[in-house]
């Protein structure tokens, strides 16, 4: 799934959720897709492939999400009461991104 930054507001409201060494990425991924799944019930599933964007960042162990639409916002809820019930609330931190602490250039994931 693309996280394409294109716009200030869409950078601004970039929401990453950064995992502890002991958590999968890959399940936490999964998560994420899960979230996902549940936000098409609300928003259908045009919506959410059209709005929803994240990007999977391996060497930091984090994965960001664009909650800059209603549909992101809502993804960002629903994944982080899953991450909470499946990991805990000790493996992984939120952090709101802002155009400063972005990195340069992610590498980009197409959605499915």
């Amino acid at each position: 799934m693309t996280l394409n930054c294109s716009s200030a507001d869409r950078t601004s409201a970039v929401v990453r959720f950064r995992f502890d060494e002991t958590v999968s990425l890959a399940d936490a991924e999964m998560s994420l897709h899960l979230a996902m799944f549940a936000v098409e019930g609300l928003f259908g599933r045009a919506r959410v492939r059209l709005d929803a964007e994240y990007e999977l960042i391996e060497r930091d162990h984090c994965i960001d999400v664009d909650g800059g639409t209603e549909v992101g916002a809502m993804i960002v809820r629903v994944f982080t009461g899953l991450l909470l019930r499946e990991f805990g609330e000790d493996s992984f931190r939120i952090e709101r991104m802002t155009p400063a602490n972005q990195h340069t250039e992610p590498e980009r994931t197409a959605c499915a």
